[in-house]
């Protein structure tokens, strides 16, 4: 059980919680929406188990090609590669089973799930190694998370339509955004080591200020997107908090306010992608 433990750390599983709702909402917007045969509750388990063997991928590949970093950082030093609790070779097994995994997943699911799911193991593996040539890694991340609503469309339907690459827009501008708030832990560090991000190259204030836009940004296209849902209370009430959350990170991380980096990364986030996504799937699942 303690080497499970080691695997679930690995891969911050806590942190699915990041895109898996926003998976979710696309999943019942096309069930609601649009035409289909699928079975609900079969490809509901393949969109979920696509999710975990996904987001498996990423971050094992990612604390392997880092872990020579992660051991002179000493904010990561006590990760589980570079402590030795996962072996290199071990996290790659890892990788490769999930990855395996991944696309048989896709096979059961329908023609273009399968065809494209090549080039989404392709995008979040790639991104782990941006931060080594351009600061806009924040961004490359945005995009392998906001592959997760696309293929939760696909999944249902076999088709996409505008709203769910709005989803994924969503998505994309608000992890690059608290990513870059994130990232500010290690500015220094990616300095001293030549490694690229927003806060390494520019002061806290200004990538505090990337940061927010990219966050308004997010807003701004959760309401075109919304224009799409049945107007309701819960419609309003699930985009305000979002928004409101949102706000709230960049009240507690400033300039000369950084030691609540963690709580506006992990707590805050999880709870804005799951209060918005319990709300308007229930928008839709009365009103749609």
């Amino acid at each position: 059980m303690s080497k499970i433990a080691d695997y679930l750390r690995l891969v911050k599983f806590s942190h699915t919680i990041f895109a898996m709702p926003f998976a979710l909402l696309s999943f019942t917007y096309a069930w609601t929406t649009a035409e289909h045969d699928a079975v609900l509750w079969v490809v509901l388990l393949q969109v979920v188990a696509c999710m975990v063997f996904a987001r498996n991928v990423a971050m094992g590949f990612n604390r392997w090609t880092d872990r020579k970093i992660d051991a002179e950082n000493p904010r990561t030093a006590s990760r589980e590669i570079p402590a030795g609790k996962i072996s290199s070779r071990g996290a790659v097994v890892f990788v490769i089973v999930n990855a395996i995994l991944f696309i048989a997943t896709t096979i059961t699911i329908n023609p273009l799930c399968a065809y494209l799911s090549p080039v989404a193991l392709a995008v979040i593996m790639f991104y782990s190694y941006c931060k080594r040539f351009t600061s806009l890694a924040h961004i490359v991340l945005g995009i392998s998370l906001g592959i997760a609503p696309v293929g939760a469309y696909i999944a249902v339907t076999g088709t996409t339509v505008l709203e769910c690459w709005l989803l994924a827009l969503v998505v994309m501008t608000w992890c690059a955004g608290f990513d870059i708030i994130y990232a500010l832990q290690d500015a220094e560090f990616d300095r001293q080591r030549g490694l690229h991000s927003i806060p390494s190259r520019f002061s806290v204030r200004t990538s505090l200020i990337i940061s927010a836009l990219l966050h308004v940004m997010s807003i701004a296209i959760l309401i075109w997107f919304a224009t799409y849902q049945p107007a309701s209370w819960l419609l309003y009430v699930g985009c305000g908090l979002f928004a409101a959350i949102l706000a709230s990170e960049h009240y507690i991380v400033t300039p000369t306010k950084q030691r609540n980096i963690g709580i506006a990364f992990g707590t805050f986030n999880a709870l804005a992608s799951t209060s918005l996504a319990v709300c308007l799937i229930a928008n839709l699942l009365i009103w749609g």
